[in-house]
């Protein structure tokens, strides 16, 4: 045995991707509705990240945080634009890691709360801060953190306190089974928050880049966070995180605060930068796309194996009373690349570029299994 076995791994491998088309060793070809777990959001192999990225490695591939990088700077501000700082790590983890850290900088407070069901990444103050008991995996968590019931005002109020740093949430709970946030929940939510001396932190790992049909989800909740963090299709597959926090918090992060070896290194920073332009360009007619979306999800509703639908954007979830890993499987013979998610969910998440007829195709394929 040459790798560990903590992946649970089908029985298949793909060589070639492009857009929402992947192709195995034998030259089958299928359709992608996961993006990579959420990272093809601009299409697998872009062709204008590509020649980005090909550019950028004829120059210079990695240089240390000793010396100015404009590449960083160039990403930050289309990131983030003048209201926020800019922090950049390896991954969505790294990035919440970083934000728990400023959390505590800022405010001279301890306790993290965050949310049941919610998912924050793999390293161990990210896994403390996840709110699943299959994540922790048996292990002893990290003191300074509590979990509140999500769309649950009252319960949170029960955890405020003065020693709360922030509150971290995903506006869609999605490796939790797809669950959105309620927008009465979000708006009192912001207020108790900031009334307790707090901040609100969110985790854009997932949802960012797109994904709910604006650049981040918070946007269809008409607030700025604190703190948001972003990862995953930021760079269209080049490992790459980003922590954003309001100007007036940058003076925490101060010399030797934190830091990282590869964190906006230009190879991720060139990809980075190409992935927000095409962004840019996809964005402003994306919602023909989702209502196209939703128009066939609403479909799946009458089918007795199905108990909801539910989502935002580009990302569904479909709760199964069938077991969800077998869907999954079985959907791969018919060349169909999805997801799972908690609560029994199959996870949707098509790429933004994926073309209508193909995403209609392969819905109407789901449906057709699901109503076996």
């Amino acid at each position: 045995m040459t790798l560990f076995p903590n992946y649970q791994r089908a029985p298949l491998t793909f060589k070639k991707t492009k857009n929402a088309t992947w192709t195995d060793g034998k030259n089958n070809e299928y359709t992608d509705l996961s993006s990579g777990i959420g990272v093809y959001n601009v299409g697998a192999n872009n062709d204008a990240v590509v020649s980005a990225l090909i550019a950028q490695a004829k120059e210079i591939w990695h240089l240390p945080n000793l010396y100015e990088n404009e590449l960083q700077e160039t990403v930050a501000a289309k990131l983030g634009g003048e209201a926020y700082t800019t922090y950049f790590a390896n991954s969505g983890a790294e990035a919440n890691e970083a934000a728990i850290k400023l959390a505590r900088l800022v405010t001279k407070r301890e306790t993290i709360i965050t949310f049941k069901n919610s998912f924050h990444g793999r390293t161990y103050a990210a896994m403390s801060a996840t709110g699943q008991d299959s994540i922790h995996y048996g292990l002893p968590m990290l003191a300074g953190f509590q979990y509140a019931e999500f769309n649950d005002i009252n319960s949170l109020k029960e955890l405020l306190n003065t020693d709360v740093a922030g509150v971290m949430l995903e506006l869609v709970q999605g490796e939790g089974g797809v669950i959105p946030a309620h927008q009465d929940f979000v708006t009192e939510l912001i207020q108790v928050v900031h009334d307790n001396g707090s901040l609100i932190m969110i985790d854009e790992v997932q949802t960012g880049m797109g994904r709910t049909g604006k650049k981040f989800a918070f946007e269809n909740y008409h607030f700025q966070p604190d703190i948001f963090t972003n990862a995953k299709a930021l760079a269209s597959g080049v490992p790459v995180g980003a922590m954003l926090a309001k100007n007036e918090f940058a003076s925490s992060f101060s010399y030797n605060a934190h830091g990282s070896t590869f964190g906006g290194n230009p190879l991720a920073m060139s990809a980075a930068s190409a992935t927000l332009d095409e962004l840019s360009l996809i964005l402003p007619s994306i919602s023909e796309k989702i209502n196209l979306f939703w128009q066939e999800l609403a479909t799946f509703k009458e089918l007795s194996s199905v108990v909801e639908v539910r989502g935002l954007g580009m990302m569904a979830g479909i709760e199964l009373n069938i077991p969800v890993k077998q869907v999954v499987t079985d959907l791969l013979d018919e060349k169909i690349v999805t997801l799972s998610a908690g609560h029994n969910t199959l996870r949707l998440l098509p790429p933004l570029t994926i073309s209508e007829s193909q995403l209609t195709t392969a819905l109407q394929k789901i449906k057709q299994l699901l109503s076996q």
